[in-house]
């Protein structure tokens, strides 16, 4: 008698893996007018507003640089002054941005985007479960 463990006569199974969407069809999804709307519209928001902000932190940088008296002037008490005031409103206006962005995507990018998601989806689905 032996201790080896004894094999099947037939090898186990092998799960099917799924097919991915192939590259022709993410390639023709990329071509799409959908997509490129979706492209367009989100570039038509991130660089207006990147260069707004970068215009509104460069004239925070240069009016600390070359404004100092301004910049300096007292608006509150003896320590809130226009510098503290225009440094705190960089942090605003991030917020402001992020906030003005997270809207934009959900009524404008987030609806096309699902729908793309969705075709993709439906290829996988016909080749059989996604994993």
């Amino acid at each position: 008698m032996s201790t080896d463990t004894p094999t099947p006569d037939t090898p186990p199974a092998e799960t099917p893996t799924p097919a991915a969407p192939t590259t022709d069809r993410y390639l023709a999804v990329q071509r799409s007018d959908e997509f490129a709307g979706l492209r367009r519209a989100l570039r038509g928001f991130v660089f207006p507003m990147t260069v707004a902000f970068f215009l509104w932190y460069a004239l925070y940088v240069i009016l600390s640089a070359y404004a100092r008296d301004f910049m300096g002037t007292k608006l509150f008490g003896s320590n809130i002054n226009v510098a503290l005031v225009f440094g705190l409103l960089q942090f605003v206006s991030t917020f402001l941005i992020a906030w003005l962005y997270s809207r934009f995507a959900d009524r404008r990018l987030d609806p096309v985007a699902d729908r793309i998601r969705a075709e993709i989806g439906e290829v996988t689905h016909e080749h059989g479960p996604r994993g």
